[in-house]
């Protein structure tokens, strides 16, 4: 019989792309909505709620076998608030159901001047705000004693926009790419992640829940950006509009963050741009075999035909 999943946030990035891949896997798969709107994915069960009610989340996640929790407060407002109840009510969930959660994790955990590779089991000195949630959100799911899978991966891209660097810092969803804005360092690697691939991933992964260990954490490699520019001059290249690559005028942001508390989170995650934090991702193709990939040739076409950035 096919298993199910409810996937909290999915009609975002992360969990749009892991409830598409379950649904080719075979599983049936709940999504929990704030609001129901035209267009959303028929194949998915869909329950309005909020996944700060811990009443709708047991609701919604009656019987599942697995929970996906992607849900992020949108524009990064209010994590402090947030972030922590919600993976909370995941976690209450999962135990009423022996289901395992899934999480997408980051690189935000670690204190990138200090930890060039993580490993997954790498000590985590988180050195911003958000890395220090997403820190205690870990420390919530190993200490519940509930099952438990982490997928860490470097900054995501795809055909779902939210809240991206590429969607926010170095393109404009919406208008034809004149310029892509580079945020990192000259010589500066970077980790990227193609949503579909992590999607994809979250699948192969829960496909194999029993012979994963209780509290399982992988990381994804994804793209790395070696020297900080390829991947900038490939969204160029893939925008077909001759762009060109500029530098981001880090120094003038502070000004503009007054106004805007995405460009206040854009700012705290600078360090992330001045030095390389790189994922070793050998448990994860250990267990797998491989880890998907799409060549971003591929990729980012996709990605900014989806964001509105290419000619009609």
């Amino acid at each position: 019989m096919a298993k199910t999943v409810l996937v909290l946030g999915a009609t975002g990035g992360v969990g749009g792309e892991a409830a598409r891949a379950l649904l080719r896997h075979g599983w049936k798969v709940r999504g929990l909505a704030r609001q129901m709107k035209p267009g959303m994915d028929t194949e998915i069960e869909w329950t309005q709620g909020d996944a700060m009610d811990r009443d709708a989340v047991l609701r919604a996640a009656k019987g599942v076998d697995a929970i996906v929790h992607a849900v992020n407060p949108p524009g990064y407002r209010e994590w402090e608030k947030l972030v922590l109840p919600m993976i909370d009510n995941s976690i209450a969930a999962a135990l009423a159901n022996d289901a395992r959660v899934a999480l997408p994790g980051t690189i935000y955990n670690y204190d990138a001047a200090e930890t060039p590779v993580a490993q997954p089991d790498s000590p985590q000195h988180p050195s911003t705000r958000k890395g220090r949630i997403r820190g205690e959100m870990e420390k919530r799911l190993e200490a519940s004693g509930a099952r438990v899978v982490i997928l860490r991966a470097g900054d995501f891209f795809g055909p779902r926009p939210g809240n991206s660097w590429l969607s926010q810092g170095m393109v404009t969803p919406g208008k034809r790419v004149r310029a892509v804005t580079n945020p990192a360092s000259k010589g500066v690697g970077h980790a990227w992640a193609y949503l579909p691939d992590v999607g994809e991933t979250f699948a192969r992964l829960l496909d194999r829940d029993r012979e994963l260990p209780r509290f399982a954490r992988y990381h994804f490699a994804g793209t790395w950006d070696a020297d900080g520019a390829q991947f900038a001059a490939a969204v160029a290249h893939a925008s077909g509009n001759d762009a060109k690559v500029r530098g981001l005028p880090w120094a003038l942001l502070p000004l503009a963050a007054l106004f805007s508390t995405t460009l206040k989170e854009l700012i705290e995650m600078r360090t992330y741009w001045r030095h390389p934090l790189r994922l070793d991702n050998r448990e994860l193709v250990e267990l797998l075999g491989e880890e998907p990939h799409t060549p971003l040739a591929e990729a980012l076409p996709v990605t900014l035909e989806a964001l509105g950035c290419t000619p009609a």
